[in-house]
């Protein structure tokens, strides 16, 4: 009988899979939409209140309708092939772009070691460029990264947010916040909304990674039970994990210095270690970054070869190496899109407005399917699957949560939608023209 996960590796799986880089930076993003502290904690609040509503309802979409294909069969079950097809692409490109995001955070901080100051841009890229050059080499190789190492690298990173949070225990390195605490009388209630939606971008980004929960409904043991119990553990730990790093980056960096602070770790690590014990985190910090870039390399590349196996990507992404079995032609072209959203954008403010508007269309459609599946699947109520107490309420709040997402960046960022859009648009056009070429090549 095959093994099931028990309600710890659940939480475990949880914790780990939105645990990444982001929250060694992105604070600075969220403070500096943030008109005040206030806002800057709501959102935070708020985006694992979500990210609890989106893990149980990918939950429970994983248990209706388990498929190996994850995303690509539940969008052709649910809607339409053209769509699956599209919605799967993007959320590559929004992984790639996560992937160079995520490098570049590891550029700026192991840059200070290196160069002993700040650095341009372009050199930043170029780091994060080497980064992804030397794992796509490794992946070449047939090289696998062993369980034993990324256990050892997901304690590493762990106990860096435990180091971060225990500068609390220092109230001698608290910055005087005093003026950050000042009312704004002059901001409106729209510019406050604004504000807020804003702040949120940059939080979904480091909330995201549990809409992989997707893939293990149906292989929880007593799903219905351990299934809600092990995400809300999980996301609860995940959201008090956050609030107390960001307070303490808050307490100690200041809340007007963290706006314009993107290596906020490495400050607290100097005031808490000094100069040597500051470049140590920051190497570590590099470590982990090498180890999720590795990761994606890994596991992107063979979503492409599953989609070529469905006929939905040509038949070129599925050739291997012959003697190492790598997915040659899906790894090249998912590295080549990783190292060209680095130039395109350069910075990781931009990599991150267009990596959560595409995460909009894909988060709000895939949380979706959730009507259509329980209408197409009432015989399985009752036979043990997750299904949610509360619904339609959880899926509503995700949804709209990412519809309220997306406008923010489009209207803040219209460039950048548009150029989600035209993603969106081209991928679908994709679709129908190697449709229409394979039903020719059938017919001949």
């Amino acid at each position: 009988m095959k093994s099931k996960l028990s309600l710890f590796d659940l939480t475990m799986i949880v914790i780990g899979l939105v645990i990444g880089m982001g929250i060694f930076r992105t604070a600075s993003n969220s403070a500096k939409d943030a008109l005040t502290p206030g806002v800057f904690f709501t959102a935070w609040i708020v985006g694992g209140l979500v990210a609890l509503c989106g893990a149980l309802t990918y939950a429970e979409i994983g248990s209706r309708h388990p498929a190996t294909g994850g995303y690509y069969r539940i969008f052709s079950y649910a809607y339409h092939p053209s769509l699956a097809f599209s919605i799967n692409c993007i959320i590559l490109v929004s992984n790639a772009g996560s992937l160079s995001g995520v490098a570049l955070i590891g550029a700026g901080y192991i840059s200070k070691v290196m160069f002993a100051g700040p650095v341009s841009d372009l050199t930043k890229v170029l780091i994060a460029t080497v980064g992804i050059v030397i794992f796509y080499g490794v992946n070449l190789l047939g090289l696998r990264m062993s369980a034993k190492t990324q256990n050892i690298l997901m304690v590493i990173k762990i106990s860096m947010v435990v180091m971060l949070i225990a500068a609390l225990f220092f109230p001698v390195l608290y910055h005087d916040n005093t003026a950050a605490m000042a009312a704004h009388p002059e901001a409106t209630w729209d510019q406050y909304i604004k504000s807020f939606g804003m702040s949120l971008v940059a939080v979904s980004f480091t909330y995201g990674g549990y809409q992989q929960t997707i893939n293990f409904g149906h292989e929880v043991n007593n799903a219905s039970r351990n299934i809600p119990r092990g995400i809300f553990i999980g996301i609860t730990a995940i959201i008090i994990l956050y609030l107390a790093v960001n307070y303490s980056y808050y307490k100690i960096v200041g809340f007007e210095n963290l706006k314009n602070t993107n290596e906020i770790a490495s400050v607290i690590a100097f005031k808490l270690l000094g100069q040597e014990g500051a470049n140590v985190f920051s190497g570590l910090l590099f470590l982990s970054v090498l180890a999720y870039v590795n990761v994606q390399l890994m596991s992107n590349p063979r979503v492409m070869f599953a989609m070529s196996e469905d006929g939905v990507l040509p038949a070129v992404f599925k050739k291997k190496s012959a003697k190492k079995e790598v997915v040659i032609t899906s790894l090249t072209v998912f590295s080549i899109v990783c190292i060209i959203v680095l130039f395109f954008a350069k910075t990781f403010d931009e990599i991150l407005s267009f990596t959560i508007f595409l995460d909009c269309f894909g988060m709000a459609l895939s949380a979706g399917s959730i009507f259509m599946l329980r209408k197409r699947t009432k015989h399985l109520n009752g036979t043990g699957i997750y299904s949610m107490k509360l619904y339609p309420l959880q899926p509503i709040i995700f949804i709209a949560a990412y519809i309220f997402v997306c406008i923010s960046v489009a209207i803040n960022k219209p460039m950048t939608a548009l150029i989600g859009i035209s993603v969106l648009a081209g991928f679908m056009l994709l679709y129908f023209l190697t449709r229409k070429n394979n039903l020719s090549k059938t017919d001949t």
